[in-house]
């Protein structure tokens, strides 16, 4: 009877887990095909409509204009931060560096400071030597808070990889980029995936930076989202639209990222 008790009691506690992740999910993407006056009037049954997409792709909005500047950043970001992240965490997992606790822990502690934090001096820095509302200071600025989290992700699954493949490949006469290239990286494969789509995510999530360094030319899409306000108030039909967008590479990326974490460990011992 306990026993019945206890799965009653998970199963309706992962329902309505489940209900608080879907809920909200399903009410964006509703909206989004809702009209005006369905979205206010809380209406569950409607006609679909695909005039919100089109409305956000018109002026003033520009929301196309938007997704491409926050693909460009995120894209960016990640190309250039990976390769460096590799090369570090390499290097801390195999040399052995003066230094190295004290360098591991002053790249973690990076994390742990807020964003808003350290956006002032950047747009100071960036007002003076140009780089205000443009994509490549929006992309240095990733980088800076990317690149420690890669740097300890990949550190964790090149510390995994048994040095005797490596050790054999040097025999054989191989140099240490080739080491690199063709014996390390296929290994971490998932590992360097897995920090590539966490890279992506989290700048393309990124709404502190993007507001306060972008005026114009260089507004992303959460910053876009922003603009949705009128006199009759917010227009949640055309930021549920712009939502759907935002969302699509989330979902694209969680199915790859899914297969990678279950089985990035085991591919790097194998």
């Amino acid at each position: 009877m306990n026993k019945r008790l206890a799965q009653f009691g998970q199963g309706l506690a992962m329902v309505a887990l489940a209900l608080i992740i879907l809920v909200p999910i399903y009410w964006v993407l509703s909206a989004a095909f809702k009209n005006y006056v369905d979205v206010y009037g809380g209406r569950w049954l409607f006609t679909p409509t695909l005039d919100n997409f089109r409305k956000i792709m018109e002026p003033p909005y520009l929301i196309h204009l938007k997704f491409l500047n926050s693909l460009a950043v995120a894209v960016g970001t990640v190309v250039i931060t990976m390769p460096l992240a590799v090369l570090a965490a390499y290097s801390f997992s195999r040399f052995q560096l003066r230094g190295e606790k004290t360098m591991m822990v002053i790249i973690l502690a990076t994390q742990f400071l807020p964003g808003i934090v350290i956006v002032l001096p950047y747009f100071l820095l960036f007002r003076d030597i140009g780089l205000y509302d443009n994509l490549f200071g929006l992309i240095l600025v990733n980088i800076s808070v990317v690149m420690p989290f890669a740097v300890w992700m990949m550190k964790g699954f090149i510390d995994n990889i048994p040095l005797d493949i490596e050790e054999s490949a040097l025999v054989d006469g191989a140099t240490r980029w080739q080491v690199i290239w063709h014996h390390v990286l296929p290994i971490a494969r998932p590992g360097l995936i897995t920090a590539a789509v966490f890279g992506f995510i989290l700048t393309w999530n990124d709404f502190n930076f993007s507001v306060i360094l972008t005026s114009k030319d260089a507004v992303t899409l959460p910053v876009g989202m922003a603009l949705f306000s009128a006199e009759e108030g917010d227009l949640w039909h055309l930021i549920s639209a712009t939502g759907v967008l935002v969302m699509i590479p989330m979902f694209l990326f969680a199915s790859i990222i899914q297969k990678h974490l279950s089985t990035g460990t085991a591919g790097a011992v194998r």
